[in-house]
Protein backbone atom coordinates (compact mmCIF):
# COMPACT_ATOMS: atom_id res chain seq x y z
CA UNK A 1 0.00 0.00 0.00
CA UNK A 2 1.25 3.44 -0.96
CA UNK A 3 0.20 6.38 1.19
CA UNK A 4 -0.53 10.03 0.45
CA UNK A 5 -2.24 12.90 2.23
CA UNK A 6 -4.31 15.74 0.84
CA UNK A 7 -3.36 19.40 1.19
CA UNK A 8 -6.95 19.94 2.33
CA UNK A 9 -5.45 19.09 5.72
CA UNK A 10 -2.79 21.81 5.51
CA UNK A 11 -4.59 24.57 3.57
CA UNK A 12 -2.42 27.28 2.07
CA UNK A 13 0.85 25.64 3.12
CA UNK A 14 3.77 26.48 0.80
CA UNK A 15 4.83 23.64 -1.48
CA UNK A 16 8.32 23.13 0.01
CA UNK A 17 6.72 22.57 3.43
CA UNK A 18 4.16 20.14 1.97
CA UNK A 19 6.96 18.11 0.39
CA UNK A 20 8.93 18.12 3.63
CA UNK A 21 5.93 16.93 5.64
CA UNK A 22 5.38 14.03 3.25
CA UNK A 23 9.04 12.98 3.13
CA UNK A 24 9.62 13.33 6.87
CA UNK A 25 6.56 11.27 7.79
CA UNK A 26 6.96 8.47 5.26
CA UNK A 27 4.20 9.36 2.78
CA UNK A 28 5.06 8.53 -0.81
CA UNK A 29 2.61 10.99 -2.32
CA UNK A 30 0.46 14.09 -1.93
CA UNK A 31 -2.93 15.02 -3.34
CA UNK A 32 -2.82 18.73 -4.19
CA UNK A 33 -5.98 20.77 -3.73
CA UNK A 34 -6.29 23.29 -6.57
CA UNK A 35 -8.61 26.03 -5.37
CA UNK A 36 -7.28 29.17 -7.13
CA UNK A 37 -8.16 31.56 -4.30
CA UNK A 38 -6.59 29.55 -1.48
CA UNK A 39 -3.90 27.18 -2.69
CA UNK A 40 -0.40 27.58 -4.13
CA UNK A 41 -1.20 25.19 -7.01
CA UNK A 42 -4.03 26.00 -9.43
CA UNK A 43 -4.64 26.32 -13.21
CA UNK A 44 -3.53 29.96 -13.20
CA UNK A 45 0.13 29.05 -12.58
CA UNK A 46 2.62 30.16 -15.21
CA UNK A 47 4.81 27.58 -17.01
CA UNK A 48 7.77 28.60 -14.83
CA UNK A 49 5.73 28.20 -11.65
CA UNK A 50 4.54 24.78 -12.78
CA UNK A 51 8.11 23.68 -13.41
CA UNK A 52 9.14 24.92 -9.98
CA UNK A 53 6.42 22.85 -8.27
CA UNK A 54 7.31 19.72 -10.24
CA UNK A 55 11.00 20.16 -9.42
CA UNK A 56 10.25 20.63 -5.71
CA UNK A 57 8.41 17.30 -5.55
CA UNK A 58 11.03 15.52 -7.61
CA UNK A 59 13.81 16.85 -5.39
CA UNK A 60 11.98 15.58 -2.30
CA UNK A 61 11.26 12.16 -3.78
CA UNK A 62 7.50 12.62 -3.30
CA UNK A 63 4.91 11.89 -5.98
CA UNK A 64 1.99 14.15 -6.87
CA UNK A 65 -0.72 11.52 -6.74
CA UNK A 66 -3.46 13.75 -8.07
CA UNK A 67 -4.98 17.18 -8.33
CA UNK A 68 -8.17 17.66 -6.33
CA UNK A 69 -10.16 19.83 -8.69
CA UNK A 70 -13.60 21.32 -8.15
CA UNK A 71 -15.22 20.83 -11.55
CA UNK A 72 -18.77 19.47 -11.22
CA UNK A 73 -19.35 17.36 -14.28
CA UNK A 74 -23.10 16.79 -13.79
CA UNK A 75 -24.00 20.35 -12.81
CA UNK A 76 -26.40 22.59 -14.70
CA UNK A 77 -24.68 24.73 -17.32
CA UNK A 78 -23.03 24.60 -20.70
CA UNK A 79 -21.05 21.53 -21.68
CA UNK A 80 -18.35 23.68 -23.26
CA UNK A 81 -17.60 25.45 -19.98
CA UNK A 82 -17.23 22.21 -18.04
CA UNK A 83 -15.12 20.57 -20.76
CA UNK A 84 -12.82 23.62 -20.88
CA UNK A 85 -12.36 23.48 -17.08
CA UNK A 86 -11.52 19.78 -17.33
CA UNK A 87 -8.95 20.53 -20.04
CA UNK A 88 -7.27 23.14 -17.82
CA UNK A 89 -6.94 20.65 -14.96
CA UNK A 90 -5.62 17.94 -17.24
CA UNK A 91 -2.98 20.27 -18.65
CA UNK A 92 -1.94 21.37 -15.16
CA UNK A 93 -1.62 17.73 -14.10
CA UNK A 94 0.50 16.96 -17.14
CA UNK A 95 2.81 19.87 -16.42
CA UNK A 96 3.23 18.86 -12.77
CA UNK A 97 3.64 15.14 -13.47
CA UNK A 98 0.43 14.20 -11.62
CA UNK A 99 -1.26 11.02 -12.74
CA UNK A 100 -4.85 11.86 -11.69
CA UNK A 101 -7.38 14.70 -11.63
CA UNK A 102 -10.31 14.51 -9.17
CA UNK A 103 -13.72 15.91 -10.15
CA UNK A 104 -17.11 15.98 -8.43
CA UNK A 105 -20.50 14.88 -9.80
CA UNK A 106 -22.42 17.95 -8.57
CA UNK A 107 -25.75 16.82 -9.97
CA UNK A 108 -27.73 18.68 -7.31
CA UNK A 109 -31.48 18.08 -7.43
CA UNK A 110 -31.56 17.05 -11.07
CA UNK A 111 -33.19 13.84 -12.16
CA UNK A 112 -30.52 11.19 -11.66
CA UNK A 113 -30.73 9.96 -15.26
CA UNK A 114 -30.21 13.50 -16.53
CA UNK A 115 -27.26 14.02 -14.19
CA UNK A 116 -25.75 10.71 -15.32
CA UNK A 117 -26.12 11.68 -18.96
CA UNK A 118 -24.53 15.10 -18.48
CA UNK A 119 -21.60 13.70 -16.53
CA UNK A 120 -20.96 10.87 -18.99
CA UNK A 121 -21.24 13.19 -21.98
CA UNK A 122 -18.75 15.71 -20.59
CA UNK A 123 -16.29 13.10 -19.30
CA UNK A 124 -16.47 11.31 -22.63
CA UNK A 125 -15.68 14.55 -24.44
CA UNK A 126 -12.71 15.18 -22.11
CA UNK A 127 -11.32 11.65 -22.33
CA UNK A 128 -9.27 12.00 -25.56
CA UNK A 129 -7.54 15.12 -24.21
CA UNK A 130 -6.77 13.29 -20.97
CA UNK A 131 -5.37 10.36 -22.94
CA UNK A 132 -3.18 12.65 -25.03
CA UNK A 133 -1.69 14.03 -21.79
CA UNK A 134 -1.48 10.65 -20.01
CA UNK A 135 -3.74 11.85 -17.19
CA UNK A 136 -6.72 10.02 -15.72
CA UNK A 137 -9.85 11.95 -14.67
CA UNK A 138 -11.44 10.41 -11.58
CA UNK A 139 -15.07 10.94 -10.62
CA UNK A 140 -15.34 10.93 -6.82
CA UNK A 141 -18.07 9.18 -4.85
CA UNK A 142 -19.60 12.42 -3.62
CA UNK A 143 -22.77 14.54 -3.35
CA UNK A 144 -25.35 13.42 -5.97
CA UNK A 145 -23.38 10.21 -6.70
CA UNK A 146 -21.98 9.31 -3.28
CA UNK A 147 -22.58 5.55 -3.59
CA UNK A 148 -20.07 3.49 -5.48
CA UNK A 149 -22.80 2.06 -7.68
CA UNK A 150 -23.78 5.59 -8.81
CA UNK A 151 -20.25 6.70 -9.65
CA UNK A 152 -19.46 3.39 -11.35
CA UNK A 153 -22.58 3.68 -13.48
CA UNK A 154 -21.38 6.98 -14.97
CA UNK A 155 -17.78 5.88 -15.45
CA UNK A 156 -18.87 2.60 -16.98
CA UNK A 157 -21.08 4.46 -19.43
CA UNK A 158 -18.09 6.47 -20.62
CA UNK A 159 -16.04 3.31 -21.03
CA UNK A 160 -12.63 4.97 -21.47
CA UNK A 161 -9.49 3.95 -19.58
CA UNK A 162 -8.59 7.58 -18.86
CA UNK A 163 -11.87 8.11 -17.03
CA UNK A 164 -12.00 6.39 -13.65
CA UNK A 165 -13.32 6.58 -10.10
CA UNK A 166 -12.08 7.88 -6.77
CA UNK A 167 -13.49 6.06 -3.73
CA UNK A 168 -14.15 8.42 -0.81
CA UNK A 169 -14.98 5.90 1.89
CA UNK A 170 -17.00 8.34 4.00
CA UNK A 171 -19.47 9.06 1.23
CA UNK A 172 -20.11 5.43 0.32
CA UNK A 173 -20.62 4.75 4.05
CA UNK A 174 -23.06 7.65 4.31
CA UNK A 175 -24.91 6.18 1.32
CA UNK A 176 -25.38 2.96 3.29
CA UNK A 177 -23.15 0.90 1.00
CA UNK A 178 -20.99 -1.87 2.48
CA UNK A 179 -17.24 -1.60 1.70
CA UNK A 180 -17.21 -4.90 -0.19
CA UNK A 181 -20.12 -3.74 -2.35
CA UNK A 182 -18.44 -0.37 -3.03
CA UNK A 183 -15.21 -2.03 -4.03
CA UNK A 184 -16.94 -4.59 -6.23
CA UNK A 185 -18.45 -1.92 -8.48
CA UNK A 186 -15.56 0.56 -8.32
CA UNK A 187 -12.62 -1.86 -8.72
CA UNK A 188 -12.63 -1.93 -12.55
CA UNK A 189 -12.35 1.87 -12.59
CA UNK A 190 -10.49 2.65 -9.37
CA UNK A 191 -7.74 5.26 -9.36
CA UNK A 192 -7.17 5.56 -5.62
CA UNK A 193 -8.99 5.65 -2.28
CA UNK A 194 -9.57 8.58 0.07
CA UNK A 195 -9.79 7.70 3.75
CA UNK A 196 -10.75 9.77 6.79
CA UNK A 197 -12.50 9.30 10.11
CA UNK A 198 -15.52 10.97 11.74
CA UNK A 199 -17.57 10.64 14.93
CA UNK A 200 -20.93 9.91 13.27
CA UNK A 201 -23.06 10.61 10.21
CA UNK A 202 -24.13 13.88 11.84
CA UNK A 203 -20.67 14.89 13.09
CA UNK A 204 -18.26 14.80 10.16
CA UNK A 205 -15.49 17.03 11.51
CA UNK A 206 -12.16 15.27 10.94
CA UNK A 207 -10.75 12.97 13.61
CA UNK A 208 -7.41 11.15 13.81
CA UNK A 209 -7.57 7.89 11.89
CA UNK A 210 -8.97 5.16 14.12
CA UNK A 211 -10.73 7.56 16.48
CA UNK A 212 -14.05 7.49 14.64
CA UNK A 213 -16.63 5.11 13.21
CA UNK A 214 -15.72 4.68 9.55
CA UNK A 215 -15.06 1.06 8.49
CA UNK A 216 -11.48 1.70 7.40
CA UNK A 217 -10.25 -1.84 8.00
CA UNK A 218 -13.06 -3.31 5.91
CA UNK A 219 -12.31 -0.84 3.10
CA UNK A 220 -8.56 -1.50 3.09
CA UNK A 221 -9.16 -5.26 3.20
CA UNK A 222 -10.66 -5.04 -0.29
CA UNK A 223 -7.62 -3.38 -1.91
CA UNK A 224 -4.68 -4.78 -3.82
CA UNK A 225 -1.32 -4.49 -2.01
CA UNK A 226 -0.04 -1.82 -4.42
CA UNK A 227 -3.09 0.44 -4.12
CA UNK A 228 -2.78 4.14 -3.34
CA UNK A 229 -4.58 5.37 -0.22
CA UNK A 230 -4.87 9.11 0.48
CA UNK A 231 -5.78 10.60 3.86
CA UNK A 232 -8.18 13.48 3.26
CA UNK A 233 -8.24 15.36 6.57
CA UNK A 234 -10.74 18.17 6.07
CA UNK A 235 -9.02 20.82 8.18
CA UNK A 236 -9.96 23.53 5.65
CA UNK A 237 -13.66 23.13 6.44
CA UNK A 238 -13.20 22.61 10.20
CA UNK A 239 -10.61 25.12 11.48
CA UNK A 240 -11.17 23.97 15.07
CA UNK A 241 -9.87 20.48 14.22
CA UNK A 242 -6.43 19.41 15.43
CA UNK A 243 -3.49 20.30 13.19
CA UNK A 244 -2.68 17.57 10.67
CA UNK A 245 1.15 17.62 10.85
CA UNK A 246 1.09 16.38 14.45
CA UNK A 247 -1.15 13.46 13.37
CA UNK A 248 0.70 12.31 10.25
CA UNK A 249 3.05 9.78 11.85
CA UNK A 250 0.33 8.03 13.86
CA UNK A 251 -2.01 8.10 10.87
CA UNK A 252 0.56 6.40 8.67
CA UNK A 253 1.17 3.69 11.24
CA UNK A 254 -2.56 3.10 11.66
CA UNK A 255 -3.10 2.67 7.92
CA UNK A 256 -0.13 0.34 7.59
CA UNK A 257 -1.45 -1.81 10.44
CA UNK A 258 -4.90 -2.00 8.88
CA UNK A 259 -3.48 -2.76 5.46
CA UNK A 260 -1.01 -5.41 6.61
CA UNK A 261 -1.59 -8.91 5.17
CA UNK A 262 -3.86 -10.97 7.40
CA UNK A 263 -2.38 -14.19 8.82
Amino acid sequence: MKLAFSTLGVPGTPIPEVVRLAADHGYQGVELRTHPEEEPVHPGLSPAERSQVAEEFARGGVEILGLAGYVRVAADGEDETVIAELAQLVELARDLGARHVRVFPGGGDQDLAEADAAAARRLGAAAPHAADHDVRILLETHDSHRAGVDTARVVGTVGHKHIGALWDVMHTWLAGEEPAASHAVLAPHLGYVQVKDVASADRTEPLPLGAGVLPLAACLDTLDPDSWVCWEYEKRWYPQAAELPALLAAGREHLLRLGAPKQ
